[in-house]
């Protein structure tokens, strides 16, 4: 069953600090947990199951951190929400088998669609969706403003 869960909402968040703020350089960590006040043992979880799931690309060294694995408008939010689900763990309501025929067949059925729902309207939205809507709010780019365009 689809809920929003803390890890959930802070994987979203990081990913989307990530395309805002990226300059030149990786992301570090650090810099996510400064700018989005995500505690540190939920970030570095939930960084690592992007990176396996080809969501982020982790980068070692003493300058590593986090980029993204393709560009931003192909990465969706549905994406993350898939990736962040197979690291929670805990029974899905839905598939449980108990329960009376009204609960089975028309409440359970139900909740399936407003699932589907949700997810085709998650798989709609890209991350560069979400960082256009950060640029229409007025949020600062940390990278932007790094960027030297002179020759």
């Amino acid at each position: 069953m689809l809920r929003i869960t803390k890890k959930m909402l802070f994987a979203i968040e990081a990913v989307l600090d990530i395309a805002y703020h990226a300059g030149s350089e990786p992301v570090q960590s650090r810099e996510i947990t400064r700018r989005q006040g995500i505690p540190q043992r939920y970030l570095e979880q939930a960084l690592q199951h992007l990176v396996r799931d080809d969501i982020l690309v982790g980068v070692r060294g003493p300058r590593g951190g986090y980029r993204l694995a393709r560009e931003r408008r192909r990465i969706h939010v549905g994406d993350i929400v898939r990736s962040v689900r197979k690291m929670e763990t805990g029974d899905d309501p839905l598939q449980n088998e108990d329960g009376s025929d009204l609960g089975q067949k028309v409440v359970r059925p139900l909740w399936s669609l407003i699932q589907d729902d949700v997810m085709k309207r998650l798989d709609a939205t890209t991350i560069d969706d979400l960082c256009n809507a950060a640029i229409e709010t007025g949020i600062e780019s940390e990278g932007r403003k790094n960027l030297d365009f002179t020759i």
